[in-house]
């Protein structure tokens, strides 16, 4: 079942928080590099939950990462690290914490080679997502296939965010979303 046909399918009410990601935020083009930035954390903190989870905590992830501003992140130190392993409100893995910290870092990186990361996003566009996948792996901490796929779907980069017959494809069509001009 795709995303959209999950999203039909839930009562009036239910579960809103899947109705409202899949309406205004997924597949949607980002043009900000700290919210392309949370987005990566997101992706990379479901992995091995469900993403009802996240959704569920993305306020959270939201506070706790001083609202995703990756200077602020890159410049986390032990103290930070065990404030993140303390708070309930997001999840409290090691391995993914210090992922968003070297991925912040990274990402400066990239901003002093590219402008931005979204200039650097746009710089390898288009790619396979298998090439995507290996040039992810070779620049980022914890970013496996499907946390890449993921990413790049719902960020705009690469296609299959909606089914073609969701209302919410048509909007994102007219934004002209990277996975366009392939």
């Amino acid at each position: 079942m795709s995303y959209c046909d999950y999203v039909k399918s839930l009562a009036s009410g239910e579960k809103d928080q899947h109705r409202n990601y899949h309406d205004y935020h997924y597949g949607y083009p980002i043009d900000d590099d700290n919210e392309l930035f949370g987005r990566l954390v997101l992706e990379i903190n479901q992995a091995g939950l469900s993403w009802e989870t996240i959704l569920n905590k993305q306020a959270g992830f939201r506070r706790a990462y001083h609202n995703f501003d990756i200077k602020t992140v890159a410049g986390y130190d032990d103290r930070e690290r065990e404030r993140l392993l303390n708070d309930a409100s997001i999840i409290r893995n090691r391995l993914k914490i210090d992922a968003a910290i070297h991925n912040a870092n990274t990402i400066l990186s990239l901003q002093g080679e590219y402008g931005s990361f979204k200039n650097w996003l746009d710089s390898h566009h288009p790619k396979t997502k298998d090439e995507w996948v290996k040039l992810f792996k070779k620049t980022f901490k914890f970013t496996g296939g499907e946390i890449v796929n993921e990413f790049l779907m719902s960020t705009g980069y690469l296609p299959g965010a909606h089914d073609k017959g969701c209302p919410v494809y048509q909007k994102i069509e007219e934004l002209n979303p990277a996975w366009k001009s392939k």
